[in-house]
Formats: structure tokens, C-alpha cells, sequence
């Protein structure tokens, strides 16, 4: 009895709580709309329905009403596996040939969307504005708009749930692959979500239409809606990496210290050979910051900054997903660093190439919180701070959007 009991609770986590916008898709046949179309997919190996069959072979398995003639996919390639930034170039998958948005082209060209009538999106994104699949799908919007093509947008969960919002806002001067639109860093959203407001605030006029979940509540992280998290990127492994690549993913364009990318735990940990762990520690948790607890932690990365070094720093442990806030943990983290140890960080921060600096910039939207880090000494909640009346006129604004 004992053993069975576990066998049925091991089964009973494979089975999901929701329904993805997939499953409505094809359980409600809504693709009989597609009749007598020629269709695309914007994809990649995040594009299933909760039982893990992969939406190309669901759509080809009805081709009958409509024609598939190409597909599309973002960053890290159509099976998930090119590094960040890595380029993608442009492959065949069976017969049809999948346009790499991440190549030598960004968005969808003349010549790619000649023939299309619509363009379905399935895509897993994480919840933070920097993840550059939304943007993805913003371009293509947009590029679908020019043409006349519809878009059709399969939802799927925010993993961080739909209450978190948290960082700074976007400015227009800082608007980029890695940011597009102004919503919050962790902007709350789910994709389908976050399509509506694209098209009504920017008024794209793109002919939009998103198929919603059906038993997903806001609270929800991704643990809870009972589905297999499949890894969205190299470095983001597990179910609650999304939460973590927020708290310390902008930390990492700096350069300052390595946040376990190239090692076993990508970003949840903060380590440098030059940080001493335990007043590291102290400092961060008297910060009494909601929902998260820092250990000591020592590791020596494999690649990366800091190869084959002994590194001294954190772990961060979740302890309440539901009043965590990742970007404000990014900024106190930034700031105990340079409250710690002024000399090193603004030496780092002096030498860091403009290139990366630009970037620095685009991920968190601003330069405000650049110049805030290089001149104020104690930084940290000064920059929590940015933006915090933009963020409670956003909450107002989105509730038009919500789907849920």
C-alpha cells in the first residue's frame, strides 16, 4: 500500500492543474478558423501542450484544414540549445524551412512572411522584461501588422506568477531588443497578456488573437500549475531559475562577480574570490528583505568570470515565492556590494567597456540606475526607489489587459 501511495502520488504531479492556451486550441478546435489558410509558428521547444507533444506535430496532425509553409523561432534556436546572445542562422525542420529571429535578422522580413495568412505563437516566456522571446513576438506583431497577417497567441503562465511586479519602467531612450516596452522589469504578465497591452498602448493594429489558459490564477507559481517545466535556455534550468535570473541576471552584466553562470547553480549564487562570506551574508539579510534568506556559499566556476577560482559569496534561498521581489533584491545585492567593498566595485565599474555598460543600461531600462550605483554610497534603496509611482500608475493601466 505504502509503495502505491507513492506511485500515485509521483503520477499525480505529471498531470497538469491548468489547461495551456494550446490545449484550448486544439480540445476546442479553434484552428477550424484557419481553414483554407496558409499558417506559420513562431516556436521552439517550449511549444507543447501539457502532455509534452511538441504544437508542430499537433498542428500538422490537422493540416488538413489549413497549410503549414514555415516557422519561426527566437533566441537560443528552435531546440533551445544556442547559448545567450549566440546567433542562430536559419535551418530546416522536415520540410519546412524555420527562420531564425536571432540571426542575421530580428524580425520577420519581406520575403520570410510571403504567402502567410496567419502566425501562431507558442513560446514559454519567464516574467522579466530583459527574456528577449517577448520582444520576439512584439516584432513580429508588429511586422504582421504591415501585411495584414493575423496573429494568434497560445497563452501560457507567467512562472513568477501574476502578482510580482517589481524594477524600474522603461525609457524610450533605453528601448532595445532587451526592452521594448514600458512595463516593469517583472511586469506580472503572461505573454498573451503582454500582446493585448503591445497592441493597445503602441497601437500596432495588429489583428490579434490570444487563446487563454483555463484554471490559471495569478497567485500561481509555476510549481503549482502541476506542469513539467521544460528549460526555456541553457541557463535557466529549473521551474524557479525565472526567479532568481531577475535577482541577479542584471548583476551580471557588470561583471563584477560571477552569479553561478558557468557553474552548478546559475543564478543563485553571488561569489568573487575577493568577497568575505559570512560579512557578505550579515549585511544582506539585515537588509530584512521579504522572502528570501542568503547562506555562505564557496564554489569555483567552470567558465566565466572567475574560472577555476575559489569564490566566496551567497546563496540565495526563496523562503516565500509570494512576497519575494527579484529586481529590488538585484539593486540591495549592487549595493551591499559597493557598501562592502567600494574600491573594488568602482574600479570594476570604471573599467567596464562601454559596450557593456550600453547593455548594462538596456537591461534595466534607464541610466538612472547606472549613475545611482557609480555616485551614490549607499545605493541600494535608492535604487528599489526608481520609478516607484511609474510602477502603481502601471497596476492601474494593465487591469484592462488582464486576462485572468
Amino acid at each position: 500500500m505504502k509503495y502505491l501511495c507513492l506511485v500515485v502520488l509521483f503520477c499525480g504531479s505529471l498531470f497538469a492543474q491548468i489547461q495551456l492556451g494550446v490545449d484550448v486550441f486544439f480540445q476546442e478546435e479553434r484552428y477550424l478558423a484557419l481553414k483554407g489558410k496558409n499558417v506559420a509558428l513562431l516556436t521552439n521547444h517550449t511549444g507543447v501542450d501539457g502532455q509534452q507533444r511538441p504544437t508542430l506535430e499537433l498542428l500538422q496532425q490537422v493540416e488538413k484544414n489549413f497549410k503549414i509553409v514555415a516557422l519561426f523561432c527566437p533566441e537560443h534556436g528552435l531546440k533551445g540549445v544556442a547559448y545567450a546572445a549566440e546567433n542562430v542562422a536559419n535551418q530546416k525542420e522536415g520540410k519546412l524551412t524555420c527562420f531564425s529571429l536571432h540571426g542575421s535578422h530580428r524580425r520577420p522580413t519581406e520575403e520570410m512572411l510571403k504567402g502567410i495568412d496567419a502566425i501562431i505563437c507558442d513560446i514559454q516566456e519567464i516574467g522579466c522584461r530583459s527574456y528577449t522571446y517577448a520582444t520576439t513576438l512584439y516584432y513580429v506583431m508588429e511586422e504582421a501588422a504591415k501585411r495584414n497577417i493575423d496573429v494568434l497567441v497560445l497563452d501560457r503562465p507567467n512562472p513568477l506568477g501574476g502578482m510580482v511586479v517589481d524594477g524600474p519602467m522603461l525609457d524610450d531612450s533605453s528601448r532595445s531588443f532587451l526592452g521594448y516596452i514600458n512595463v516593469p522589469y517583472c511586469h506580472g504578465m503572461t505573454i498573451g497578456e503582454l500582446a493585448w497591452f503591445f497592441n493597445q498602448e503602441y497601437q500596432v493594429k495588429c489583428k490579434l488573437k490570444v487563446i487563454p489558459m483555463k484554471g490559471w490564477k495569478r497567485d500561481m507559481t509555476y510549481q503549482e500549475t502541476g506542469l513539467v517545466w521544460i528549460p526555456t535556455s541553457p541557463q535557466i534550468p529549473e521551474a524557479d531559475t525565472p526567479f532568481f535570473y531577475p535577482a541577479t541576471g542584471l548583476l551580471g552584466e557588470l561583471q563584477l562577480v560571477s552569479i553561478g553562470i558557468g557553474y552548478t547553480l546559475p543564478f543563485k549564487v553571488v561569489g568573487a574570490p575577493w568577497i568575505e562570506a559570512k560579512g557578505f551574508v550579515k549585511a544582506l539579510n539585515d537588509q530584512n528583505l521579504k522572502g528570501v534568506k542568503f547562506l555562505p556559499f564557496h564554489f569555483k566556476p567552470y567558465f566565466g568570470p572567475y574560472k577555476n577560482e575559489e569564490c566566496h559569496g551567497v546563496r540565495l534561498v526563496i523562503t516565500d515565492p509570494k512576497h519575494f521581489r527579484p529586481a529590488s533584491v538585484a539593486y540591495i545585492i549592487m549595493g551591499v556590494l559597493k557598501s562592502l567593498y567600494p574600491k573594488e566595485v568602482l574600479q570594476r565599474l570604471k573599467n567596464l567597456p562601454v559596450k557593456k555598460r550600453a547593455l548594462f543600461c538596456k537591461a534595466n531600462g534607464n541610466t538612472v540606475i547606472w549613475d545611482l550605483l557609480l555616485k551614490e554610497k549607499y545605493a541600494g534603496w535608492k535604487m528599489v526607489s526608481v520609478d516607484k509611482e511609474e510602477r502603481k500608475a502601471f497596476l492601474e493601466k494593465r487591469q484592462k489587459y488582464l486576462l485572468y
